[in-house]
């Protein structure tokens, strides 16, 4: 056997074994389950592990923004005219996040902590000095007073009284500052001064910078890759005692802040949210990219806050029958001390018609009005994100307070807030690298089929000049042959060959002729 024969046989044998493990190796995905495997193992809440020190404390930049809602006709729409708001904002806060008194509990397998917020307000990023701006929005403590008194006569007629007597109205101006942050209310004064566990002081914001919403249990992942960052208990619980069915009362999903790896698109992800005092849930709307990162983006589907009607599910979110809201709101009541506090998306987005037609100013869009949250789905990790909610007072006309009878049940706007946040450059290249080697390894079989391609086509190569080769010697041969067979008729024309030359018998024959001839000669 030739060396081109050996090379011809081992390049095809090469060739062979390359795509058959190539192929196999890709149809029984092992590299890419491989992978996988390593990513559950990775992607925990435990002390060295890759998302630990990133989970406690984010490194990207989080913003909220507030914008208010400035009541530009009070007197008439005392007077029963439709209410008219001019959106005012945004003022921007810079949101330093971290968890707190983080520690492992039950073997390991939980992680406990505090989510702590500071806020700390960006001059260039906001419209104006919260400290000077005033907003004329709805008195929230005294139609929270109202509400709760309104349930009996002798109390009505004791709210009524104190709030003549420090001047308290439905409305109020106060500056950005006072509505956030929060300041000593007079009607409040008077009323904890016979009921101590009333606050003196209001704020939408109160009490909420530099402080937490309570402590976190939540799931490591390390027994369960989809339990990543799930939430255990809050507060010491595992269900709430707000609403009136469990469903409603269950504590789904995360609390926004790290969701698990390999997500599907089919797949419906769950927060819990204080704020809200409630989980939703959110699907997947679209494919986007984020700083070259491949993601989901996640949205809170219409059903979510749909009527009962639309979504019996929702029944248990009613507070009473009577106040069972319709699509687009949730009433909070139950977990803000009794006060008329409804929420929903900012502008009513997704909500019904009439409540945007109820509020002059009321625009909503989907662009700047929608809560989102683009995922990476092999990591989990979230690359950018907007939570939008919006805070109404339900006024309505209440019982013993006689000033209240011209009013008609309105759902009215009071802020909205937009929370957002983009995945930081050194934490995109982090990922970048992740996928990156997560996607090598997981196409290994397909480099390995290349290769096999290759060594196919060098055979095919190795093949050609070979069988070229081969027909260059056939054409070579068969010239000397036609060569040689021209010779041999030449020589077979000569009178006298070889043989003739050599036989005796041939000599005598001829002169026996020549004496014969001789012979009859004589005779004549």
């Amino acid at each position: 056997m030739t060396r081109r024969s050996c090379a011809i046989y081992a390049v095809g044998t090469i060739c062979a074994g390359l795509l058959i493990t190539g192929i196999g190796l890709f149809v029984l995905q092992t590299f890419r389950t491989l992978m996988h495997n390593r990513l559950k193992k990775e992607l925990i809440l435990v002390e060295g592990s890759r998302v630990f020190d990133s989970w406690k404390t984010p490194p990207p930049p989080v913003y909220m923004e507030f914008f208010f809602f400035n009541v530009t006709n009070v007197d008439e729409f005392l007077k029963g005219a439709q209410p008219e708001v001019t959106q005012v904002g945004p003022y921007t806060y810079r949101e330093y996040r971290y968890k707190d008194n983080v520690s492992m509990v039950e073997n390991g397998t939980r992680v406990s902590a505090y989510n702590t917020k500071s806020f700390v307000f960006l001059r260039e990023r906001s419209v104006g000095d919260p400290a000077v701006d005033n907003i004329t929005t709805v008195n929230i403590p005294a139609w929270a007073v109202m509400t709760k008194a309104s349930v009996s006569f002798w109390k009505a007629s004791m709210a009524n009284v104190m709030m003549n007597a420090v001047r308290s109205g439905f409305f109020t101006t106060r500056t950005v500052d006072e509505l956030l942050w929060g300041y000593e209310d007079p009607l409040l004064v008077r009323v904890s001064a016979s009921a101590p566990e009333v606050g003196k002081v209001f704020g939408l914001m109160y009490k909420k910078n530099g402080s937490n919403d309570g402590e976190f249990v939540y799931h490591t992942g390390e027994q369960n890759y989809m339990d990543y960052g799930r939430v255990q208990t809050w507060k010491g619980q595992s269900q709430l005692k707000f609403w009136k069915t469990d469903d409603s009362n269950s504590i789904n999903g995360s609390d926004g802040s790290a969701f698990h790896p390999l997500l599907e698109k089919n797949e419906r992800i769950y927060i819990f949210t204080p704020d809200l005092c409630r989980s939703i849930y959110m699907e997947m709307e679209k494919e986007v990219e984020v700083k070259g990162i491949p993601a989901y983006r996640f949205t809170p589907p219409s059903s979510v806050l749909a009527s009962k009607e639309e979504n019996p599910a929702n029944e248990g979110f009613c507070v009473t029958p009577k106040e069972c809201l319709g699509t687009g709101l949730l009433k909070v009541s139950p977990c803000r001390n009794g006060a008329p506090v409804v929420a929903s998306f900012p502008h009513f987005y997704l909500g019904e018609e009439r409540y945007v037609a109820a509020i002059k100013g009321m625009s909503p869009q989907r662009e700047h009005h929608q809560t989102f949250l683009d995922l990476n789905p092999t990591t989990g990790v979230i690359v950018r994100a907007n939570k939008r909610a919006q805070i109404n007072i339900l006024i309505k006309k209440l019982s013993g307070f006689p000033k209240t009878r011209g009013f008609n049940d309105t759902i009215f706007p009071v802020m909205f807030l937009n929370e957002s946040v983009v995945i930081d450059d050194a934490s995109a290249a982090r990922v970048h690298k992740l996928l990156s080697i997560v996607k090598v390894v997981s196409n290994f079989p397909l480099i390995i089929v290349g290769l096999g391609v290759i060594m196919f086509l060098v055979l095919v190569v190795l093949l050609v000049i070979d069988r070229r080769q081969k027909n260059e010697v056939k054409r070579i041969v068969f010239t000397k042959a036609q060569y040689a067979t021209s010779a041999e008729e030449d020589t077979s024309y000569s009178p006298v060959n070889d043989k003739e030359k050599d036989d005796p018998q041939n000599g005598t024959f001829i002169e026996l002729q020549i004496e014969g001839r001789m012979g009859v000669e004589g005779r004549r």
